[in-house]
C-alpha cells in the first residue's frame, strides 16, 4: 500500500493536463469546488479526499488511454485541479505556515 505521497509522485500523465491543473489550482477554493466533484455533505479531510479524487482520476485515464467516447477532458482538468489543490493545502499542513 503506497502513501498518499508516494501516489502522488507515481502520477504521469500528458503534459497540457498537468499544466492547466496547476494553473486550475492557483484558483482552487477547496469549498466551491470539492462538494461537486466528490458529493455535498461534510467535506472529508484532505488525505481522505486526494484518495477519493485519485481513485476518480485513475477511472477518467483508463478512460482516455482507451479512447473511450464517454471520456470528459473537462471533468478530467477539474478532478486534477481538485488533486494539485488539495496536495498543496495538505503539504501546508504538513511544513506549517512560511514566513515571506
Amino acid at each position: 500500500m503506497k502513501d498518499i505521497h508516494s501516489l502522488l509522485a507515481s502520477l504521469h500523465r500528458p503534459r497540457l493536463l498537468m499544466r492547466a491543473a496547476r494553473i486550475g489550482a492557483q484558483d482552487y477554493r477547496r469549498e466551491a469546488q470539492l462538494p461537486r466533484l466528490l458529493g455535498y455533505g461534510v467535506l472529508p479531510r484532505h488525505a481522505d479526499a486526494l484518495m477519493r479524487l485519485i481513485d476518480a482520476e485513475a477511472e477518467l485515464e483508463t478512460q482516455r488511454t482507451r479512447t473511450d467516447p464517454c471520456y470528459n477532458v473537462t471533468n478530467h482538468v477539474e478532478i486534477m485541479i481538485a488533486i494539485v489543490g488539495e496536495a498543496r493545502e495538505l503539504r501546508a499542513l504538513k511544513t506549517g505556515p512560511q514566513l515571506v
